[in-house]
């Protein structure tokens, strides 16, 4: 099968490839030997939360800061 590198460094996976592995949005990329070698990975929500977070510049203090903040008493 042929999959075609894009100008912005894309590759779109043959659908025969992507139906072998159903629910997997996210495959780690590693080099071997001269080859790509993708392998599925399926992240749990935690990892998702805290990807998320670090996108957005949320620490673990900022965390703490805002649970400390909710629990006040009023």
């Amino acid at each position: 099968m042929l999959a075609k590198l894009t100008a912005k460094n894309q590759l779109t996976l043959p659908k025969a490839i992507v139906s072998a592995f159903p629910g997997v949005s996210y495959f780690d990329v590693t080099e071997r030997s001269g080859s790509i070698v993708l392998s599925p990975v399926r992240l749990n929500q935690g990892d998702a939360v805290r990807d998320k977070l670090r996108e957005l510049g949320i620490t673990e203090q900022d965390v703490g800061d805002a649970i400390t903040w909710a629990r006040r008493e009023r």
